[in-house]
């Protein structure tokens, strides 16, 4: 029966003008309307294309493949098309598999539209047991009803229970032929390695960002909509490499976009709308820091603040942009994003700042990241953070510290609370050496840092005015030294002294001393005073050795420098601070050393 004029006059009404407008589609999301239909619109994964073009050319297709990888970057995507390309039959129906699948034969379109019945989709999630499991593997048995293979793609595959990938695992080591297996995950640590080790493998990668400028640009012009480059930068960066993720944002940024009126996409609604911090302010914020304005920092700050950048966000951006500073230094400028006047930015800063400065800046900023995330006050934790980076811009390096105690150069300067904060901190930009305190007149270092070994062990070598003997064991040394360094070293580390009266001596070892190498002392000895010597190992009780007391002085002339109130002090701001050695001291022990090792 039609609509006429005549039925509507048969029931006492009067006919439209117009007809009734059709039912209106309903809307797709860009991450759905724009989801690759083919193996050239995926991007980012140019490996895995290629890997499974050759397999389809050279008819050595797996019987399952694994897709793994964050979200978002085209795992479900990627096993629907595989199932395209292993089912395709051209538009002549006479085709076969092929890594550019038509997309216009039955198979293509019932895959794209969902409702093809040799493609079977699970999602894991919702089937995770064994019986599960059960009715594919019962199903496998039977033949593809229209298809050259019967698929099964199994999203979130890791989901599945222990005793559903048991029962999976006999069928999927050796399927019937017509039967492919295709699962997506993005854990795959949590899928068993019995199934791993079953499956064809490919790692989807994150997608670049500049990548994704290209994918968003495009759906921009088919869109018929206008976007800044920098708010595609930004929604590239806020995406974290997942296509459906940016696509998502630039969604809502359309939308957002039409409401206010403006017609098209711009970098401050971008901000405004995921709360993310100006990549210029947070250039200008790094700025000064490195200039220690105080004052100007947190009006910066403030208006970050006002403008709806979340502390968290703010801290962050300083991370990333102390890492981009980092990598421009080491010559890894990676991030395409930038623009020029930023690259600038950051070369000269790379310039000007050394290793360690930006390895503290580091750190210190990573701390506040983490004191903000824990504060339950973001802002005030955001603003103690960022000026106690100021403040440890002026506080000198731990090992010039110890150096400085150590030459009796440093000078307590007691900071109270009266002091204002802007007048603590100094440019981070300056030498470290610039940063340190004017150097103060020199302080009498205290009697407890000045090592003082004992008188028997420094003294020159003595010599009885009648009989030529060396009247304490350093007088032996000296002689055994002008010899033999070897002999020397082991009178200085081996021998505990339990009494000594030339020429007899009584030891105890503190390693064990050959009898030979007593021999060679001896007569040396005896060579060189024109006296026998008795040398022999014996009780009672012993001093350090030489090398032994050497070392017990030298941990208590630590100790006490340790004790000063300034290295504490650094060590409270430094908690992760060595104390290193005088690097003198150490040239000259690796020459004595190598000197010993050589003549030996």
């Amino acid at each position: 029966m039609s609509d006429s004029p005549d039925i509507f006059a048969a029931g006492g009404v009067e006919a439209p003008l117009d007809p009734a407008p059709a039912a209106a589609q309903p809307y797709r999301v860009l991450a759905r309307k724009y989801r690759p239909s083919s193996f050239a619109e995926l991007i980012g994964q140019d490996a895995m294309v290629q890997t499974l073009g050759n397999a389809i050319k050279r008819d050595r297709l797996a019987h399952a493949f694994l897709m793994t990888g964050v979200r978002g970057v085209g795992k479900t995507s990627t096993a629907r098309l595989i199932a395209k390309a292993l089912n395709c039959i051209g538009e002549d129906g006479q085709g076969g598999p092929t890594i550019d699948p038509c997309g216009k034969c039955e198979p293509c379109r019932s895959i794209a539209e969902g409702s093809f019945i040799d493609v079977i989709e699970m999602d894991a999630a919702s089937h995770t047991g064994v019986d599960d499991v059960r009715e594919i593997i019962e199903a496998v048995r039977y033949s593809s009803v229209s298809a050259r293979y019967k698929i099964y793609i199994i999203d979130e595959v890791h989901m599945l229970s222990k005793n559903a990938f048991n029962a999976l695992l006999k069928t999927l080591e050796e399927p019937p032929a017509h039967v492919k297996f295709i699962f997506a995950t993005t854990e795959v640590n949590k899928v068993p390695i019995t199934v791993l080790s079953r499956c064809q493998r490919f790692d989807l990668k994150r997608i670049t960002p500049d990548l994704l400028v290209q994918n968003f640009r495009m759906i921009c012009e088919k869109e018929g909509v206008e976007a800044d480059d920098d708010a595609l930068n930004l929604i590239a960066q806020a995406a974290e490499g997942s296509a459906r993720d940016g696509q998502s944002i630039l969604d809502q940024a359309i939308a957002h976009a039409d409401m206010d009126g403006g017609g098209g996409v711009k970098a401050g609604q971008i901000r405004e709308m995921l709360g993310l911090s100006d990549r210029g302010a947070v250039r200008r914020l790094f700025g000064l820091l490195l200039e220690a304005d105080s004052q100007a920092l947190l009006d910066a700050i403030d208006e970050q603040y006002s403008v709806g950048v979340e502390p968290l966000s703010l801290m962050n951006g300083l991370l990333s942009l102390c890492h981009q500073v980092t990598l421009y230094k080491v010559g890894r400028a990676n991030d395409p994003t930038l623009s020029d006047e930023a690259k600038a930015q950051i070369s000269r800063w790379s310039e000007q700042l050394s290793f360690p400065v930006l390895h503290r800046l580091w750190q210190l900023l990573l701390k506040g990241f983490e004191e903000v995330q824990q504060a339950h006050i973001p802002r005030e934790a955001c603003d103690m953070a960022l000026l106690r980076v100021l403040c440890a811009a002026d506080m000198p390096d731990p090992g010039e510290l110890a150096k400085m105690v150590q030459q009796g150069t440093s000078q307590e300067t007691p900071v109270t609370n009266s002091t204002p904060v802007e007048t603590v901190p100094q440019p981070i930009t300056a030498p470290v050496q610039e940063a340190l305190p004017a150097p103060a007149p020199p302080v009498p270092v205290p009697d407890m840092l000045v090592q003082k070994p004992e008188a028997e062990y420094v003294e020159p070598q003595q010599h009885d005015a009648k009989n030529g003997l060396p009247q304490d064991f350093q007088g032996v040394i000296d002689i055994i030294g002008r010899i033999s360094p070897v002999l020397e070293s082991i009178l200085i580390a081996d021998m505990r002294i339990v009494s000594f009266s030339a020429p007899n001596i009584i030891y105890q070892s503190a390693r064990p001393i050959a009898s030979a190498d007593l021999r060679k002392i001896a007569d040396a000895l005896k060579e060189n005073t024109g006296t026998a010597w008795t040398i022999e190992e014996g009780q009672g009780d012993a001093k350090p050795s030489i090398s032994e007391q050497a070392q017990l002085d030298q941990e208590a002339a630590t100790q006490a420098i340790l004790d000063t109130p300034l290295v504490k002090a650094a060590f409270e701001a430094f908690p992760d601070a060595e104390l290193l050695e005088n690097e003198t001291d150490q040239v000259a022990a690796e020459s004595r050393s190598e000197s010993r090792s050589s003549q030996a």
